[in-house]
């Protein structure tokens, strides 16, 4: 299973969302079910967002590229550092790991 065309699937079919203060909102309402961090999120930023998942029991899945391409991954034309997984689609991605 391709990491990357999993994601692309979840933001084509299903409801992502992007940015930290965004995720960070979201995983204190208890909503959203995979947190994705890209290689570059600045490491305060990603120890925060890795213990406020494990707080609320979300999974958290980094992946070996930088901002700038899991931002063109999405189809997006700005930089994503940080995306959560709000409803899978049809993607597969939250049997990643």
């Amino acid at each position: 299973m391709d990491t990357n065309t999993e994601i692309r699937r979840a933001v084509d079919t299903g409801k992502v969302s992007f940015g930290y203060k965004t995720t960070l909102k979201t995983l204190a309402k208890g909503e959203g079910q995979l947190v994705i961090l890209s290689s570059n999120i600045p490491a305060n930023e990603k120890e925060n967002l890795k213990h406020i998942a494990e707080v609320a029991n979300k999974k958290c899945l980094e992946v070996p590229e930088n901002g700038l391409v899991l931002g063109s991954i999405c189809g997006k034309p700005f930089v994503v550092s940080v995306m959560l997984i709000l409803d899978a689609g049809k993607s597969k991605v939250l049997e990643l790991k």
